[in-house]
């Protein structure tokens, strides 16, 4: 899909062709609509192509006209009716006649400028908009680890009433969306440092406040994400080893419970033989049954004692 869009009169306007200062979409293109740009603005396919595969990584490249910019921005994908995090790419290409986004899916981060709801916005600054889109992006990492947090302390809690596998997993989920988080927010970095140095992108001076909020934004980003990454590596270790333990209290009190029955079964099992009766204790007594009874009982009692004392359990 291609949008096209141009600040007329302090106004975002959409258009139905490119005109000189426009900002042009794409989302999720076709091979047709990646051509077509790429031979307006002279722009290799490769790179148009470039955002479209999930395992790019964040770089710059200065070519000849244009000057391609690819980061990693965060998306929510829907899984076992769950939503979870991940990171794809979106590259920005800085032409002289227009700026162009191209991204897999619809983001947040680029439908707040489409709806108006960014101040100070121009498609023609094209450095001021490159920066903001970066802005938008490290501000929409920080919501997003806010909320895993947020979902790491509710399976806490859970895990609190009930130690199950489930909550074990999602844990390790999150901590795996973390770990997107970190890596991608650890390239972004490198590609800020290169743009503050790279001669194809044009600084002012009214733009270096900007700059330095996004460098600190991302800076913020990569420090929580480590964090919360830390806190759900501990916290997962933690419920496993208190699950080992409570399986390991309940096989030593099944082994004791199975160890105290033996010992009546022994008795019992040894007058139950096909013997004579003059050779087995109390077997002519009319008492000998509740004596041996209560000689079981008595040993199992002796047994119990023993394992409470040596703390079996």
């Amino acid at each position: 899909m291609v949008r096209i869009f141009k600040t007329v009169e302090g106004r975002l306007q959409q258009l139905g062709e490119p005109q000189d200062g426009c900002w042009i979409a794409l989302t999720d293109p076709t091979a047709t609509e990646i051509f077509d740009i790429a031979q307006k603005y002279g722009i290799e396919v490769d790179d148009l192509r470039a955002p479209l595969d999930e395992e790019e990584r964040s770089r710059i490249e200065a070519e000849d006209n244009y000057t391609l910019i690819l980061v990693n921005i965060p998306t929510i994908e829907e899984r076992n009716n769950k939503d979870w995090y991940e990171t794809i790419p979106m590259g920005i290409v800085v032409t002289d006649k227009a700026l162009i986004t191209v991204c897999l899916d619809d983001t947040p981060i680029l439908g707040s400028f489409m709806d108006g709801r960014v101040r100070n916005f121009f498609t023609h600054m094209k450095t001021r908009f490159i920066l903001q889109i970066l802005y938008k992006n490290a501000n929409m990492y920080l919501h997003y680890l806010r909320i895993i947090d947020k979902k790491s302390e509710q399976i806490e809690s859970q895990l609190h009433k009930s130690q199950r596998n489930k909550e074990l997993i999602e844990l390790l989920e999150l901590e795996k969306c973390l770990v997107y988080f970190t890596t991608s927010l650890r390239s972004n970095e490198m590609v800020l440092e290169k743009l503050m140095k790279i001669d194809s992108i044009k600084h002012y001076p009214e733009d270096e406040d900007l700059l330095e909020d996004v460098i600190i934004e991302n800076k913020q980003a990569i420090e929580m994400a480590d964090i919360y990454s830390n806190i759900l590596r501990d916290m997962t270790e933690a419920f496993a080893s208190i699950i080992n333990n409570n399986l390991n209290i309940v096989m030593k009190f099944l082994a004791t419970v199975t160890l105290v029955i033996s010992v009546p079964n022994i008795i019992f099992s040894a007058y139950g033989m096909n013997v004579r009766s003059e050779g087995m204790p109390f077997a002519n007594s009319p008492y000998g049954f509740p004596i041996l009874c209560c000689i079981a009982l008595g040993v199992c009692l002796v047994l119990v004692l023993v394992m409470a004392k040596k703390k079996f359990f």
